[in-house]
Order: structure tokens, then sequence, then C-alpha cells
């Protein structure tokens, strides 16, 4: 049987990300990120609904996030989504759903505001002929890896 998990969003940070380490020494990072769609509706008026989506990020990725990023910054996030389950101080079950990111692409320019101009480069998806700008580079995560290596300039995705 086939299965597949995978998230890919294309927002905007509803806040500054929140860096930690866990007692194992891991980096973990938590983002959030708005996405918007519109419609019209039977009426033809036009309408605009808002999600929002809990990203984590792990280790070097985790690094570059909470460096990097800041609320109002335009993001494409690609991972695979995971529900965690805990029971709060007052014994009722919680749950929350997240999108473990793994490939990160940041689309605002270097230096510019969030209410700046639009991002300097675009996701590109090899299948299709959708997007031509530059091909960008991604930052790939793999928390199951323990990467102690130094950020590198190079590996800073603007």
């Amino acid at each position: 049987m086939f299965s597949l998990n995978r998230a890919a969003i294309l927002g905007n940070l509803t806040r500054d990300p929140e860096m930690r380490q866990i007692p194992s020494g891991q980096k973990v990072c938590t983002l959030g990120v708005a996405t918007n769609r519109q419609w019209n509706d039977p009426a033809g008026q036009k309408q605009e609904a808002t999600e929002f989506h809990n990203v984590v990020a792990w280790g070097r990725l985790a690094e570059i996030c909470g460096q990097y990023l800041t609320k109002g910054k335009k993001v494409y996030i690609e991972g695979r989504l995971q529900t965690r389950e805990w029971e709060g101080q007052d014994g009722i079950k919680r749950y929350r759903t997240e999108i473990v990111a793994e490939n990160l692409i940041m689309l605002d320019r270097a230096g510019a505001s969030a209410a700046g101009a639009s991002g300097a480069s675009a996701f590109q998806n090899k299948t299709t002929s959708a997007f031509v700008p530059p091909e960008p580079k991604t930052i790939q995560n793999d928390p199951s890896e323990n990467r102690d290596d130094e950020i590198r300039v190079e590996d800073i995705p603007f």
C-alpha cells in the first residue's frame, strides 16, 4: 500500500521564530505561517480566508530559521504533517498538528522589509514550467542526523 505525507505552504511569518534547545542538545525552532486564499461566492462577492500553520524545524535548519527569519517575511516550506498529543495540567488530552519542515526557501530579498517588494526568488518545481526564475538554493533538513556543522555563508539561500 502506498501513502504520502507531504505539506507545502507559501506564506508570511506571523511571529518571530522561537529557538530552543532540547536536553539532548538538538536545536528546534517553531514558526507560525499564515496563508491566504481568495474566491468568489455564489453571489459573485470576493471572499478571503486565512489559515494559520504551526511549523517546526530541527537542527541546522532550525538555526538558520532563528537567525534569518523575522515576522512578516515570506517563506516557502515543504515538510510532513505530524500531530503531537499530550495531557494538559487540567487532565485534558490536547493535540497539535504541525508541519515538520524539511525544505525552506526564503522568498524576501535580503534586507527587504516585511512590507517591501516581493521576493527575490520563487520556488521552482522541476516537473512543471510554471516558474522560470533562477533556481534558488534550498536548505535540506534531516532531524535524524546530528549535525554539528557550523553555518556557512554558502549555505544561506539568498
